[in-house]
């Protein structure tokens, strides 16, 4: 975006959208205030508001007119604050209401990957209620090892490991506290890879390397439960081809502005596989996001104000062409 750009939001009430109704919400709110710092460092003029039941009342008393959303989970993740923001016109950081409603959706996101080509583990979403019928386990035709998770949380809430197959409907169970579907893939055996976009550029991978095991809800927000390698310990060919996969996740889904795609290499073959996409990663000075970012030169006010300039109502386009550019 150019300078007037700039200056004309600038000149506008910023309302930075947080907390909100889902299980993430206190990681939303660590986002939100992290933002709202670097937008003031900025000299934006900001309002940070709470996206509750009455965030519509809020959004009007304030006189509100332009958005950064930094929501995670369901209510602000998933299409429903876009949709309300388009409805009062006011244009807004991110995906919009389709893309957003399809990424999180982990299940519709595999679909859309599998109709494009996009290598991802296999999978089968099943409904809660069937997981009490004598017959469940029979129902599931994919082989051990299993990953097991809700099919629209974030934060890897409810999510399980299963290598027995007497422990499949406990995991299941748990998910459902979270979700009425649940997502049993493929477990795939190998590094986990981060890949941050900004506004359709690749950013340097970074490799996740939890220290005990999985990497679940404790290890990535538990200081010193995980190491971050960036750039991650591949080759160039390697981290080309999932910059590659990644961006054309980024565009199949329709996605805009800062996006992050988790992927696994397998460690027998070398394969990558997209596990999902996040289209409003954790925006903390520590998240994975801005750890990218800031190896690329970009720091943290400045990602943040770079995504703010993308704030716009969101119309139906064309999908792009997949970019190949990468910092």
């Amino acid at each position: 975006m150019g300078r007037n750009t700039q200056t004309s939001l600038r000149e506008k009430r910023i309302g930075v959208l947080m907390g909100g109704i889902s299980q993430e919400r206190e990681i939303s709110m660590r986002t939100g205030k992290a933002v709202s710092s670097a937008l003031l460092n900025k000299h934006y003029r900001i309002s940070c508001i709470d996206a509750t039941s009455t965030v519509a009342q809020a959004l009007r008393g304030r006189k509100i007119e332009a958005a950064f959303i930094a929501l995670h989970g369901k209510g602000g993740e998933d299409g429903t604050i876009q949709g309300l923001l388009e409805i009062m016109q006011i244009p807004y950081t991110g995906s919009g209401v389709l893309a957003s409603a399809l990424a999180l959706h982990k299940g519709m996101t595999k679909h859309i990957l599998r109709c494009h080509r996009i290598p991802t583990a296999d999978f089968q979403v099943v409904k809660a209620d069937a997981i009490e019928a004598a017959r469940f386990q029979r129902t599931v035709s994919l082989p051990l090892p299993l990953v097991v998770k809700p099919v629209a949380e974030g934060s890897t809430l409810g999510a399980t490991i299963v290598r027995k197959a007497r422990n499949l409907r406990d995991a299941c169970r748990k998910a459902a506290h979270y979700d009425q579907h649940i997502l049993i893939e493929r477990f795939i055996e190998g590094a986990e890879i981060t890949a941050g976009i900004i506004n359709g550029t690749a950013l340097p991978l970074i490799e996740i390397a939890p220290r005990h095991g999985f990497y679940d809800f404790q290890s990535k927000y538990t200081p010193g439960y995980t190491d971050y390698i960036v750039p991650a310990r591949l080759r160039k060919s390697t981290a080309q081809a999932i910059q590659d996969l990644s961006l054309r996740t980024y565009h199949a889904l329709g996605c805009e502005g800062a996006a992050r795609v988790d992927l696994m290499l397998d460690q027998r073959t070398s394969q990558p596989y997209v596990l999902e996409i996040n289209t409003i990663p954790g925006m903390t000075e520590t998240s994975l996001l801005p750890m990218a970012a800031r190896h690329a030169g970009i720091d943290f006010d400045n990602l943040v104000e770079q995504i703010m300039l993308t704030a716009r109502l969101k119309e139906l386009e064309p999908l792009q062409e997949p970019s190949t550019r990468a910092l």
